[in-house]
């Protein structure tokens, strides 16, 4: 006799991309043990919620959609609350103190050195994350990530290639290689390997993916080993992710970033000449401790001077037992708020003149959505559910979800594009 499965699932990923990939490891195991996964609306038997507790707006975020699972479980349109993830990992006392109508608290996933997915994806068709280091040796000073998941751990090549080959007869077409800093990957291995010999054994094992993106390469470790692999590799996206935080040498000091305004620029100068077409996304901090007007000055005149394609900024975030923490002045969170709304109308600015130039050319564009008659893709430019998009209304041919397609770009907004 069949067994009757009423046990049903679903899962809150809030925050980064690491998260998703953990919340597709947790979907995968609830799915071993005869659950059975629904797109979470009002009512579901076992709610998971995979928090974030990198800054204050994240922690606020996931306290918020704790509390209103509490409040459908006090209506009964959910039976078990599960809570896991980064903030969990750093308050699990408090929060099992506070919220006594959670079933159940779990720090962050072990990074699992095994593990292969097979069942539940939690991202659109075609595309796949896959997570080569947890935790970091950096040690930023105002960065809580080493406090939550510790320093870095490497995932071992073959485990790595592994999964790249699972993931690679299983339909993906766009393979995001992501970690705390993947550019430290190896660095804890004792192994003669680093990220571009990492890429290079991929590359050969790898029949269908058409798109390799990096997300979130360190200023300080990249070398030309890597720089040329992206250049001259068709399969590389010309995307890279690199976060400079600041400009300023004494505020870069203060964060412990171990490099400098010049580092930053001759390495700047480097990718663009060697690079064809590369788009750059940074993010940076304002209102880090003792920041000056001047030095955020000097932040603002660097943006409208290098022109980053792609930027995101965050407020800076005090955050318990970090370096920075107990820095002082600390910036007025007013004047901390002026900055950031300058520095992002002042990128909204660039983004809406870089955009521009794509007009009138000609860029294959990877279909991941439909909504009406739009489809909606993305250029090798703009990483999934963090850049721009491009829309391509009532193409004259069938277009598929996850497949790939030339268009011509037609039009340009600040952030989007339009395609025929």
């Amino acid at each position: 006799m069949q067994k009757i499965n009423n046990k049903t699932f679903s899962i809150i990923t809030l925050g980064c991309f690491r998260n998703n990939y953990d919340s597709e490891i947790i979907a995968n195991r609830f799915l071993s043990e005869d659950y059975k996964y629904i797109d979470f609306k009002d009512r579901v038997d076992t709610l998971i919620i995979n928090t974030c507790g990198f800054i204050e707006d994240a922690k606020k975020e996931s306290i918020e959609v704790i509390r209103e699972a509490i409040d459908l479980k006090k209506e009964n349109k959910i039976k078990k609350i599960l809570v896991c993830g980064c903030l969990v990992q750093r308050y699990k006392e408090e929060l099992k103190s506070y919220f006594k109508d959670v079933d159940e608290w779990k720090g962050i996933e072990e990074f699992s050195l095994r593990f292969i997915r097979k069942k539940k994806k939690l991202t659109p068709k075609g595309i796949d994350f896959i997570k080569i280091t947890e935790g970091c040796i950096n040690r930023c000073s105002y960065c809580a990530i080493p406090i939550i998941k510790g320093s870095l751990k490497s995932k071992p090549q073959e485990e790595i290639i592994k999964e790249v080959k699972f993931l690679d007869k299983k339909s993906t077409k766009e393979l995001n290689i992501i970690g705390q800093d993947i550019t430290s990957w190896g660095l804890d291995l004792n192994c003669n390997l680093n990220l571009a010999k990492l890429l290079k054994r991929v590359l050969k094992e790898i029949k269908n993916i058409k798109w390799i993106r990096l997300l979130y390469t360190h200023p300080k470790h990249i070398d030309d080993e890597l720089i040329d692999l992206i250049a001259n590799e068709e399969k590389i996206c010309k995307y890279i992710d690199l976060p400079i935080q600041h400009i300023n040498n004494r505020i870069l000091r203060l964060m412990n970033r171990n490099t400098t305004k010049k580092e930053i620029i001759e390495l700047i100068e480097k990718l663009r000449k060697k690079i064809n077409d590369l788009v750059i996304r940074t993010t940076v901090i304002v209102g880090f401790p003792t920041e000056t007007e001047k030095e955020f000055n000097e932040l603002l005149n660097f943006i409208k001077d290098v022109k980053f394609e792609r930027l995101g900024s965050f407020i800076y975030s005090r955050e318990e037992n970090t370096m920075a923490y107990n820095l002082k002045p600390q910036v007025p969170n007013k004047e901390k708020k002026t900055r950031f709304d300058i520095l992002m109308s002042t990128q909204q600015k660039i983004a809406e003149e870089v955009n521009k130039r794509f007009i009138g050319k000609e860029l294959e564009l990877f279909i991941q959505e439909k909504e009406d008659s739009v489809y909606i893709g993305r250029t090798q430019y703009d990483a999934y559910d963090v850049d721009g998009v491009v829309y391509l209304d009532n193409p004259k041919n069938k277009i598929k979800t996850g497949d790939f397609y030339l268009g011509e770009i037609i039009d340009s907004f600040e952030y989007d594009l339009v395609a025929v």
